[in-house]
């Protein structure tokens, strides 16, 4: 589906953000826009802001300044966090974690039939069809992204936020998480991707934001230096 036939999701506007934790700054009047219907990469150096920002925009952490959604938002956010530690010993199933994270209902009830049929869709989306009763525990760490991002995308949202969603997935699985990025890009998602990966960006990315606290370079992904050092001349 094309952008022109379809609804996009929401512009994101930073304005003047800042974030301190204890007596550290950690965002210093963060101001950049992403443009609605775009796939934005936020990348920089570890410690550098771009998962405090995200949690800010997702009303996470206490900010000053302010951060606006422009446009059709009025379906859930997607959010893909960075992948957590997980006792692998909680006897929860992939559906039970998707049916916990995406509750609409009391818990008891379960998840309704609907629910179960777009789980399993997501599910085959992200390359991990078949997998909804097995231990979430005894997946690999890349099976588990994949099934985070099946969860973010149910119902499928207007604004994706991923934070270093590929980390730990092969490269069979890199390229079909690119692969569904893109669609849902092509069909009007907004996408904010916290990205490392400097070849990947290159290739997937229409505009980058480089953040180490403040905003060292924001644009068209054309513009991205070969190095942090480089922005930060």
């Amino acid at each position: 589906m094309s952008k022109e036939n379809s609804m996009r999701g929401p512009a994101l506007v930073f304005d003047n953000v800042s974030l301190k934790l204890g007596g550290t700054q950690v965002l210093d009047a963060v101001s950049f826009q992403v443009e609605a219907g775009a796939l934005h990469c936020l990348v920089g150096p570890n410690g550098g802001g771009k998962t405090s920002l995200v949690r800010a925009l997702l009303g996470q952490m206490p900010h000053t300044g302010s951060i606006r959604l422009d446009g059709e938002a009025s379906r859930p956010v997607g959010y893909v966090p960075q992948l957590a530690d997980f006792d692998r010993n909680v006897p929860m199933s992939v559906y039970d974690v998707m049916a916990l994270l995406g509750q609409r209902r009391p818990a008891f009830l379960g998840s309704s039939r609907a629910a179960r049929a777009a789980n399993a869709e997501a599910l085959q989306r992200t390359g991990v069809a078949g997998m909804g009763h097995k231990a979430f525990g005894s997946l690999s760490g890349g099976q588990r992204q994949r099934v985070l991002l099946a969860q973010a995308i149910t119902p499928m949202p207007r604004l994706l936020i991923l934070d270093e969603p590929t980390a730990g997935i092969d490269k069979p699985g890199l390229q079909l998480v690119e692969r569904l990025v893109k669609e849902l890009q092509d069909s009007g998602v907004t996408i904010v991707w916290i990205n490392h990966d400097l070849e990947q960006v290159r290739r997937i990315a229409q505009s980058v934001t480089v953040l180490n606290q403040r905003v060292l370079l924001h644009g068209a992904t054309q513009k991205l230096p070969t190095s942090w050092s480089t922005a930060d001349e």
